[in-house]
């Protein structure tokens, strides 16, 4: 099938450094694996390493007073105060296998009043690996009275998905992978391979295309959302991998659309299916992950070398 060239957005820039917002957060930067500071070799002035020896973090929330919730992946939030100090609260239950474990992380629209904290993670059911959302209350020490509001996510070792945020609507969008099975991105029974919306606790809001908590389907591996000056939501995802990496997306999520994988990549077209505003083409890896609108750009991370 000819691919098409996708000419690049102006709007859209590659990062590879968390921007932070203003605030108090500002203090605060991404996390450091192991001991090597990478700020003394950073191209990048500005750039200030607060917390070290952090364990596969995924997801990072804010919290109002400035502090930093991280997921790591194992399975414990970690809280980074001021000064660097990493304090970890344990979330039972998480099954840590490649690429799945505890990932995403979103705090409650109106967190400072009901201390709502929602957890994105992989779980081992009936021997098999699923995904699922949870919501927990969160004092600023310690999780309390769980409750599991969305499950049933195919799960796997690789593509999970597992981002989370709250949209301008007040519903909670979530990504899902394929987990390792092409097929069930295109199938509308499942809720792999897909953007999900549902409300804060879980229950599927009456405007949903599907009757389910689907909003969109035919997506390989998504992890990053975020809105836009006029609310429209953006989502960047794995392409293809291994010998044949390649081909990352950025997408324009509407309601209902089916945006191809497995049948398109790239710039490929299909009556009812919809190719990316912008891919990596067929010889370049983003590997993109969590995606941000400050400043009228999308600024989203990748791998680097």
């Amino acid at each position: 099938m000819k691919r098409t060239p996708v000419a690049p957005l102006a709007a859209v820039a590659l990062a590879v450094l968390l921007v932070l917002p203003p605030g108090p957060a500002r203090a605060l930067a991404a996390g450091v694996f192991g001991d090597e500071d990478p700020a003394a070799s950073s191209p990048v002035p500005g750039v200030t390493v607060v917390a070290k020896n952090l364990r596969i973090p995924w997801e990072i929330a804010f919290l109002p007073d400035g502090r930093m919730l991280v997921t790591e992946r194992p399975g414990s939030l970690a809280v980074v105060d001021g000064q660097g100090t990493v304090t970890r609260i344990p979330v039972p239950g998480v099954e840590h296998a490649g690429e799945g474990g505890l990932l995403g992380l979103a705090l409650h629209p109106d967190w400072e009043t009901n201390r709502w904290l929602y957890l994105y993670l992989t779980v081992r059911e009936g021997g098999r690996l699923a995904n699922r959302v949870e919501r927990h209350v969160f004092d600023g020490r310690a999780l309390s009275e769980r409750r599991i509001i969305l499950s049933g996510i195919p799960g796997a070792s690789f593509h999970d998905g597992g981002r989370m945020a709250f949209g301008p609507d007040r519903r909670l969008y979530v990504t899902t992978g394929d987990a390792g099975n092409p097929d069930l991105a295109q199938d509308p029974g499942s809720l792999a391979g897909k953007i999900l919306r549902v409300s804060e606790d879980g229950s599927i809001p009456p405007d949903n295309p599907f009757g389910t908590a689907v909003w969109s389907f035919g997506h390989r591996n998504p992890q990053g959302l975020a809105w836009d000056g006029r609310g429209r939501m953006w989502a960047v995802e794995h392409g293809r991998s291994g010998l044949r990496s390649g081909l990352d997306e950025l997408n324009l999520v509407e309601k209902g659309a089916n945006y191809g994988w497995p049948v398109i990549q790239g710039g490929e077209t299909r009556e009812g299916m919809r190719a990316p505003v912008l891919h990596s083409g067929p010889d370049v890896t983003w590997a993109p992950a969590g995606l941000a609108w400050i400043g009228g750009r999308l600024l989203f991370s990748g791998l680097r070398g």
